[in-house]
């Protein structure tokens, strides 16, 4: 399978909340309050409003349902969900919650993006199956999406 480099996409984070024990784990809801995407067909900001919902699992896998909305350069919407999961070892996971800078090598961090718009320029988008490693940082992840060719 080929792969191409779509963009990194980085967002900030703010106050998670805690929902605390559900049937499958441990819920936590995280707001995003802004961010910023960047490849070579687009580039723009991350609206706030969008949030990560997370479960972690008994098992230590952290399981991630990001929604946001994108906003171009130009003006167009485009909404973003992704699917994931994250977990390494307790010591690396620990350093993450701490807001320690982790070699993203060392812990497994990866999410399925997927797009839609009713921008004609930014179409291509609805037709693309994405993947992306991300990088856990104090501030909110760093994500880089390639698509699949």
């Amino acid at each position: 399978m080929n792969s191409r480099f779509l963009m990194t996409m980085q967002v900030e984070v703010v106050g998670p909340q805690k929902i605390g024990a559900v049937p499958d784990g441990t819920r936590t809801t995280v707001p995003i309050a802004s961010g910023y995407f960047e490849g070579p067909r687009l580039r723009g900001k991350v609206l706030p409003g969008g949030a990560d919902w997370t479960l972690l699992r008994g098992d230590g896998v952290l399981e991630l349902d990001l929604r946001v909305t994108l906003e171009t350069d130009d003006g167009a919407l485009i909404h973003m969900t992704s699917f994931g999961l994250r977990y390494g070892s307790p010591e690396v996971i620990a350093a993450i919650a701490r807001g320690q800078s982790v070699d993203p090598s060392t812990y497994y961090f990866r999410t399925t993006p997927r797009f839609e718009t009713s921008h004609p320029k930014y179409a291509f988008l609805n037709r693309l199956v994405a993947v992306s490693s991300g990088d856990r940082r104090a501030s909110g992840p760093i994500y880089t999406i390639d698509e699949i060719l």
